[in-house]
């Protein structure tokens, strides 16, 4: 540990109290990782997050936090312009947040956030372990959401937990803020600050391997649908497939992808990126019968775009882009596929570096795991974007290192867990100043 790096309220800590600090979470590490895996044991999907909701909050307010919770305001998230967009699908699980204030304000707040809804796990048969049966293998934990986030949410609680075992306690106001809709919406974490949750830097320990998100897209999740017109596959000139058709819009659709991909040279953090826009085609269904022309099909996509890019304006070049093409195919020009919008509708966002809140955080990175902190882009979606784009805070995005997320034999790497722990208490520590219990 470099103890000449560690600040409390704007001095130097004391190299015992760093020591203390970070000894307390190891002698806290186990409990943490059981924690850990009790979150896991939760197969908290989307709309099934209730009782790890639930458990949260009862595990904050033991901890002595004040708490509150409180429901998605669907009216006001769809004033916003970052607002998701709602579908029958959209999560009715409480946010959870546990409040820490001292009795004097030294320091700056802090937000610590992480979402507790995970992803689907595909074929059971297909993982090492039951998904939602956390194992641990050597250095790795196993099981659905354990990385995705989690040991990040675990983290952010042991983190302060271990401040009070080591006798201290932030200066400054505290929020642990439990989420849902991150998957799919990002609407929880936008609720939270349509709620008036805020402070001077909000992190949001997500599996990012030790690194700070400097840069990250925007998502769109749509919904094509597509008629055709049903024959018996004996007379199938006769009719028109609409899966056949909608093989021709997403081909249409990879036109956008390729374009957009194009771009990239005109946006900083993702010139060296090969391929920062990524389109999905994340389910497909259509068709009732096997020998018959199918008159249905529906599919569901996610694209990404640049910072800078409204996600209106994405969905309108989208919009317009179907139009055309739709003009050149003979069928589709009197059967235009049907295009809704419904679940992320987010721009992405910059981190520009130069910050006190990354500062401090590259501080406590280095004394916790003896390197400097590095940061990256990535095309993947991340909440930071609320509190960067519309509380105009630093947002402060990093994790522990993972493996397979949103795939099969998802894990995290516990001494990775253990390292971030500790770089996160003492991040706390500086930013927020300290007081001795």
């Amino acid at each position: 540990m470099n103890n000449d790096t560690l600040l409390k309220g704007g001095k130097m800590l004391e190299p015992k109290t760093a020591a203390a600090i970070v000894r307390a979470v190891e002698q806290g590490f186990d409990q943490q990782i059981a924690f850990t895996q009790d979150l896991i044991r939760f197969p908290s999907t989307r709309g099934q997050e209730h009782a790890v909701q639930e458990f949260v909050y009862d595990a904050l307010k033991q901890r002595g936090y004040a708490m509150t919770q409180f429901p998605m305001d669907r009216a006001a998230i769809e004033r916003h312009e970052g607002g998701g967009k709602f579908s029958v699908d959209h999560s009715d699980a409480p946010i959870v947040i546990g409040t820490y204030s001292p009795l004097e304000t030294r320091g700056k707040s802090l937000i610590l956030q992480s979402h507790t809804d995970v992803v689907p796990t595909g074929p059971r048969d297909m993982w090492r372990f039951d998904p939602f049966d956390p194992q641990i293998d050597g250095d790795w934990l196993y099981g659905r959401g354990g990385a995705d986030m989690k040991a990040g949410h675990a983290a952010m609680i042991f983190a302060m937990d271990a401040l009070k075992s080591a006798g201290l306690a932030p200066a400054a106001r505290v929020e642990i803020q439990s989420v849902v809709e991150e998957e799919s919406t990002g609407n929880g974490a936008l609720m939270t600050y349509l709620n008036g949750h805020t402070a001077d830097a909000v992190l949001i320990p997500e599996p990012e391997e030790e690194m700070l998100v400097r840069a990250n897209v925007g998502t769109l999740w749509f919904e094509i649908e597509l008629r055709g017109v049903p024959v018996h596959v004996r007379e199938m000139g006769e009719g028109a497939s609409a899966i056949d058709a909608a093989y021709r819009v997403i081909a249409a659709l990879r036109e956008i992808e390729e374009r957009w991909n194009a771009e990239r040279h005109k946006h900083p953090y993702f010139n060296d990126l090969e391929h920062p826009i990524n389109l999905n085609i994340g389910k497909i269904e259509g068709g009732d019968w096997g020998s018959s022309v199918p008159a249905w099909c529906r599919f569901q996509c996610r694209i990404a775009i640049y910072p800078g890019t409204s996600a209106a304006d994405a969905a309108a070049e989208i919009e317009n882009h179907l139009s055309q093409f739709v003009k050149t195919d003979r069928y589709l020009s009197d059967n235009p596929p049907k295009v809704t919008f419904n679940g992320f509708f987010a721009e992405g966002y910059v981190q520009e570096p130069g910050s006190a809140a990354e500062e401090v955080l590259a501080r406590a990175h280095h004394a916790a795991t003896g390197q400097p902190l590095k940061s990256f882009t990535t095309p993947g979606y991340l909440d930071c974007r609320v509190y960067r784009l519309y509380n105009n805070i630093p947002s402060l995005c990093y994790g522990p290192i993972s493996e397979n997320i949103h795939g099969f034999d998802e894990r995290v790497s516990l001494s990775s867990v253990r390292r971030i722990t500790s770089a996160m208490a003492l991040f706390i520590a500086e930013w927020c100043g300290t007081v001795e219990l």
